[in-house]
C-alpha cells in the first residue's frame, strides 16, 4: 500500500509487490456526487480477521510493526490523504496479496480497508463502504486529524471560494535542452546547471532592494541533519527531508503535493543526501542502502528501484548525463568484523540507464592490482585497499561528453607511508584517490585523470565539486575544469584532456611548501608527515579549509566565490590498541596560530587575471553553499544561523537574518508568476556543522536537530 519496488519481490516484500494495477472497466452510470468516506463497525471487525490471515506477516499486527510500510499513521495517512477512495481500493486488491493479486473477493478487501480506516481513527458511519467503482471514485480519504476532528461521514462541503491552482497540472518534462540550457526561472541540478555554476541570471532581487526582503513562507522538514539542496520545475519545489523524504511542495505557497518515505532495511541508518535530481517526468534520489530510486513527478510514486551496490550509501547525490544517471557511493562507515576499523567497502561510480533504471556500467576508483592504475598501492592486495569514497555529486560536460568526480583518499594510510620499492615513484600514489576522473558516461570508461594530491597522509580530500566553463588562460580560449580539495588550492586544469593548467592557493595551508607551475606536482614538508610517532600542527583542519559546501562561479565573468574555514589540526599518536581517523593518528581542533578569533572566511576570486576582488572575515564559520545570482548578489550561510546576501562586486553585506536552525546545505533561487524567490535548508548536524563548534562556545545551538525550508522575497509595492 505504498510506493511498489520493482524488482524480483524478497519475502518480506511479498505483501507490497503485485501484478500491474488492475484496470477497472469504465463505469456507464450517472454521475455520483462527492461524499465523505464511510465505512461500517460492521466491516472493520470483520477486516481484522482478514487482515491477519493475509497481510499481518509483512506489515506487522500492529499495522505498523512489521518490515513492510505502515499501514497506520502519519505515513499511511499522509499519502492517502484526499485521494479517491478507488485509488486506494484499486492499488490494494490489485498488489495483495503480492503471491495472489486479486485472489480475495471484493467483500474481503472492503473489510480489510475498513479495519484499516478504523486503526487510523477515521470516523465509521452508517454506510458500509460501496461496492460501485463510481460511487469509490467519489468517496474523498480525509486528512489526518483526531478522531474529534474528522468530518462526520456525509457532510458536503461548499467548494472553496479562492481554490489554490496545483501547478503539477502545469508540469512540463525536463528535457535534455533544460539541463544544458535551464530556463531562469528554474532551478534543476544541484548546482542548478549540469556544469555546476551555482549561478542564476535571475535579477528581480538585486542590490537596490535586497534590504527589504522578507519571508515569503517556510515549510517543517522531517528532523534531523539536512545537506541537501531542493529542486524546482514549473512552480513546483522538490526536497529532501531526513530518513529518506522526498516531498513536492508548491514552491510559491509552500502547500505539500505528494510525498515519499523511503522505509529503510533494519539496522540501516539514513543518510545525508547533498542532492536529488529531474529529468523527463522523474524525480531521481539516492537512498540510505545504496538504491537508486526513480519517482513520478507528479505523483511521487515510484517508477523503478535498483541496488546500486553492496554496502556503503549514497551521499553525495546523482547527476544526469543525456540520458544516463551517474552517481557515486561511498564505502562502509564501520567493519562488523573489526569495531575499531573503518570498514572495508570501497566507493564506486555507476552509469544506469534513466527510463529504466539498469545498470548499464561501473567504475572502481580503487584498482585491482595488474590494472590501470592499480600498482600504485604499495603492492597491497584489492581486500586491503580502502577509500574512495564519492562526497559529492559529479559534473558533466556536455560539450567533452564527460562527467567528473573526486574520488576521495582512504584512512588506512600506515600501508603506503614507506615505498616497498623505494625506486618507483609512482608505487604509493594510490590512484584514483585525490584525483579528478573525467568517464565516458555512455561506456564508464576512464579517459583522463589528473591527480591533485598524491599518497594523502592528512585526509585532505581533493574530493568536491567541479566547476566547468570556458575560459581564457593565458590569452588563449580553453575548455576547464576548475576544483578544490580541503587545503584551499584551487587548480585548473584542461576538461577534454586534463592537461594541467595552474595553481590558485588561498594561503592558508602549511604542507604544501611548493608547486611544479608545469605540472602542478607537490612538494610535501616531509617534517610534517606523521610516520615518526610525534604530534604535528597542520593546517588546515581535517574538516577542510575548503570543503564540500559548494563554491558558486559567475560563467560569464569567471568570478569564483569561495567559503573557507580557517581552522587548523593537531596531528597526534593514539595509544597502542586504538585505530585512530587515520593509521594511529588522531586528529585534535585548533585555532590557526595566528589567528584573531574569526573563522569564517568568504571570497571572490578572478580566475582570469588571479586576483582577489575581495574578503569577508567573521567569526562564526560559513556552512552553506555560495548562490550567485543576476542582481548582483551572493548569499551564504554560517554557523551562527546567519543567512547573508552581499554585493557581489564589493563584499559589502546588504541584508541578513537569524535562521532557526544552521543552514548546512546551498540556497537557491527560482521565480514563480514573475516573483523571484530564494530558498535555503536548514538542518545543522552533518560533520562540516558540528566539528568547529568547540572553536566559539559562546554560541548556542538548538538541541533537537530540527530541519525545514525558508523561502524569501522581496514584496511588491
Amino acid at each position: 500500500m505504498r510506493n511498489i519496488k520493482l524488482r524480483k519481490p524478497t519475502l518480506i516484500e511479498s505483501c507490497l509487490v503485485g501484478a500491474a494495477l488492475l484496470t477497472l472497466a469504465p463505469v456507464l452510470a450517472p454521475r455520483v456526487e462527492a461524499a465523505s468516506l464511510s465505512y461500517s463497525p460492521v466491516q472493520a471487525t470483520a477486516g481484522k480477521a482478514v487482515y491477519d490471515a493475509n497481510c499481518s506477516s509483512c506489515h506487522g499486527g500492529d499495522l505498523t510493526d512489521g518490515e513492510a510500510p505502515p499501514l497506520a499513521g502519519p505515513t499511511f495517512q499522509a499519502k492517502w490523504n484526499s485521494k479517491s477512495f478507488l485509488e486506494l481500493y484499486t492499488r490494494t486488491r490489485s498488489t495483495m496479496p503480492a503471491n495472489a493479486p486479486a485472489s480475495l473477493s471484493q467483500t474481503q478487501y472492503l473489510e480489510i480497508l475498513s479495519y484499516v480506516f478504523r486503526r487510523n481513527n477515521y470516523l465509521s458511519g452508517e454506510k458500509a463502504l460501496p461496492i460501485e467503482a463510481a460511487e469509490m471514485k467519489a468517496m474523498t480519504i480525509p486528512a489526518p486529524t483526531s478522531m474529534f476532528g474528522q468530518l462526520q461521514p456525509d457532510i458536503t462541503l461548499p467548494p472553496a471560494p479562492h481554490p489554490i491552482a496545483n501547478p503539477l497540472d502545469k508540469f512540463s518534462p525536463v528535457t535534455e535542452k533544460d539541463l544544458r540550457d535551464p530556463p531562469p526561472e528554474d532551478w534543476l541540478t544541484w548546482r542548478r546547471t549540469v556544469t555546476a555554476d551555482g549561478y542564476s541570471p535571475l535579477n528581480q532581487i538585486n542590490a537596490s532592494n535586497v534590504g527589504s526582503m522578507q519571508v515569503a513562507w517556510s515549510w517543517s522538514l522531517p528532523n534531523g541533519a539536512n545537506e541537501s539542496t531542493p529542486l524546482v520545475r514549473d512552480g513546483v519545489l522538490y526536497v529532501y527531508g531526513h530518513g529518506d523524504v522526498i516531498q513536492a511542495l508548491n514552491a510559491k505557497t509552500g502547500g505539500r503535493l505528494w510525498e515519499y518515505t523511503r522505509i529503510l532495511p533494519q539496522g540501516v541508518a539514513p543518510s545525508f543526501k547533498k542532492s536529488i535530481v529531474i529529468y523527463g517526468d522523474k524525480i531521481y534520489t539516492g537512498t540510505s542502502d545504496a538504491h537508486m530510486v526513480a519517482l513520478d513527478a507528479k505523483t511521487g510514486e515510484v517508477v523503478w528501484d535498483t541496488p546500486v551496490t553492496d554496502g556503503g550509501t549514497i551521499i553525495g547525490g546523482p547527476l544526469i548525463a543525456k540520458d544516463k544517471i551517474v552517481v557515486g557511493t561511498t564505502r562502509s562507515p564501520r567493519n562488523p568484523k573489526d569495531p575499531n576499523g573503518r570498514g572495508n567497502q570501497r566507493g564506486v561510480i555507476v552509469g544506469l540507464d534513466a527510463k529504466t533504471g539498469k545498470k548499464l556500467w561501473s567504475f572502481e576508483p580503487i584498482p585491482a592490482p595488474g590494472t590501470p592504475g592499480g600498482d600504485t598501492w604499495n603492492d597491497l592486495p584489492l581486500e586491503k585497499r580502502t577509500g574512495g569514497s564519492l562526497w559529492a555529486p559529479g559534473t558533466y560536460d556536455p560539450e567533452t561528453n564527460l562527467v567528473f568526480f573526486g574520488p576521495a583518499p582512504t584512512y588506512d594510510t600506515g600501508p603506503l607511508r614507506i615505498p616497498v620499492k623505494p625506486n618507483d615513484k609512482n608505487i604509493n600514489k594510490a590512484l584514483y584517490t585525490n584525483a579528478t576522473v573525467a568517464l565516458n558516461p555512455d561506456t564508464g570508461k576512464l579517459v583522463w585523470y589528473y591527480q591533485h594530491l598524491a599518497n594523502d597522509q592528512f585526509d585532505l580530500d581533493w574530493a568536491f565539486e567541479r566547476h566547468i566553463m570556458n575560459m581564457p588562460v593565458n590569452g588563449k580560449m580553453r575548455r576547464v575544469v576548475v576544483t578544490s580539495g580541503k587545503p584551499a588550492i584551487h587548480e585548473v586544469l584542461d576538461a577534454k584532456t586534463g592537461e594541467y593548467l595552474y595553481s590558485w592557493d588561498l594561503g592558508f595551508q602549511n604542507f604544501v611548501t611548493a608547486i611544479d607551475p608545469k605540472t602542478g606536482e607537490k612538494t610535501i614538508d616531509q617534517s610534517l608527515l606523521p610516520n615518526d610517532g610525534k604530534s604535528h600542527f597542520i593546517c588546515p583542519h581535517v574538516e577542510g579549509g575548503k570543503n564540500w559546501i559548494p563554491s558558486a562561479v559567475n560563467p560569464t565573468t569567471h568570478i569564483l566565490y569561495v567559503p573557507i574555514v580557517e581552522a587548523c589540526m593537531i596531528m597526534s599518536p593514539v595509544p597502542e590498541g586504538e585505530r585512530g581517523l587515520l593509521t594511529g593518528y588522531r586528529m585534535g581542533l585548533a585555532p590557526r596560530k595566528d589567528t584573531d578569533g574569526n573563522y569564517g572566511r568568504f571570497q571572490a576570486i578572478d580566475l582570469v587575471n588571479k586576483k582577489v576582488l575581495w574578503v569577508d572575515r567573521q567569526r562564526a564559520p560559513y556552512m552553506t553553499g555560495v548562490l550567485a545570482t543576476g542582481g548582483g548578489l551572493v548569499f551564504a550561510g554560517s554557523l551562527d544561523r546567519e543567512f547573508i546576501a552581499f554585493d557581489s562586486a564589493t563584499g559589502k553585506r546588504l541584508w541578513r537574518t537569524g535562521l532557526n536552525e544552521v543552514p548546512n546545505s546551498a540556497p537557491i533561487t527560482y521565480s514563480v508568476d514573475g516573483e523571484q524567490f530564494i530558498a535555503v535548508v536548514v538542518g545543522g548536524g552533518g560533520n562540516h556543522s558540528l566539528l568547529f563548534r568547540p572553536l566559539m562556545p559562546e554560541i548556542t545551538y538548538p538541541v533537537n536537530r530540527s530541519s525545514a525550508i525558508w523561502v524569501f522575497k522581496v514584496p511588491k509595492k
